[in-house]
């Protein structure tokens, strides 16, 4: 194929905390990249996923939920959405057909056209509405900014997929491609097992708790011999009490948390896994910039 019709790029998936965003960059991907829950919040930080097709590569930048952020931690996650805008080629701004929040849209409208790049709307959920609902959602916003396009998809049905990747191969550059064909993701693989188990922990436990956790990878490493995947890894909580909750009578909610973590991880990288959690309190981590470089976290 003659090179110059290659085309490629980085584009930045923004919206609201829950509208979808993760969900649609690994059903496009094709792969596990980034973990999704229904609550809100659940991304922290930009996380890349890459697809190549015969003439396009297109690196997918998910970012974290647009939202009015209170403590250090949620300022910084914002930022960081809010920095991808600056170094993408196209935006796809996700909204929820089946929960419209005005308010809330009109804020990421006015940052999308203060970034002036080429942004297509994307009305997930579609699956969730009525027929007639649709129309004259997409009519409401072909009048609020000149999208490149506007396309309905159910990403959970898959529906509506190829004709968006198909609009994105449009609005991106020629250029050559950026990763291996293979790659889908460059997220360290000892990073996708912390997000792996902090999925876990989203999914299982309530209120405060998946919001006050961090967790961090200490120990990842093969014996080759038993082909067998070692993952030792640390949850930080903010508060004693938290501690206890995470653990579960008889450690009975960490072991939960351990075992969905560690099937899922054991599919991912195709080998057994040995997961050893351990908890432990850190207070205040949200807070503070130095306890946040403490543990890993990539805004600094």
């Amino acid at each position: 194929m003659d090179s110059s019709s290659f085309r490629s790029g980085f584009v930045a998936i923004i919206g609201l905390p829950n509208v979808g965003k993760s969900t649609l960059m690994n059903q496009l991907v094709g792969s596990k990249v980034a973990i999704a829950t229904p609550k809100p919040q659940t991304t922290r930080f930009n996380l890349r996923g890459i697809l190549t097709g015969p003439n396009y590569q297109i690196v997918f930048v998910d970012t974290p939920g647009i939202h009015e952020a209170r403590d250090l931690f949620n300022r910084l996650m914002v930022e960081q959405a809010l920095r991808a805008l600056e170094e993408v080629d196209g935006v796809v701004w996700v909204v929820d057909a089946s929960d419209r929040r005005p308010q809330a849209e009109e804020k990421i409208l006015e940052i999308i056209k203060r970034a002036e790049k080429p942004t297509i709307l994307v009305l997930n959920k579609i699956d969730l509405i009525k027929k007639g609902e649709l129309l004259p959602m997409m009519d409401y916003f072909s009048r609020a900014h000149p999208f490149r396009a506007i396309v309905p998809v159910s990403a959970l049905e898959r529906d509506g997929l190829e004709e968006l990747v198909q609009e994105i191969v449009a609005m991106l550059p020629e250029g050559p491609a950026y990763y291996p064909p293979e790659m889908v993701t460059d997220q360290p693989e000892r990073v996708l097992a912390a997000e792996i188990i902090r999925e876990k922990l989203f999914l299982l436990t309530r209120q405060e708790i998946p919001y006050s956790t961090a967790v961090v990878v200490e120990e990842f490493r093969e014996d080759p011999e038993k082909n067998l995947l070692i993952i030792q890894a640390t949850i930080y909580v903010e508060k004693d009490s938290q501690k206890g909750i995470v653990i579960g009578k008889g450690g009975q909610m960490l072991k939960k948390i351990g075992t969905l973590a560690r099937e899922e991880l054991e599919f991912i990288f195709g080998k057994r896994v040995y997961l050893d959690l351990w908890v432990k309190v850190l207070r205040g981590w949200r807070k503070e910039e130095r306890l946040l470089r403490r543990l890993e976290f990539p805004y600094f």
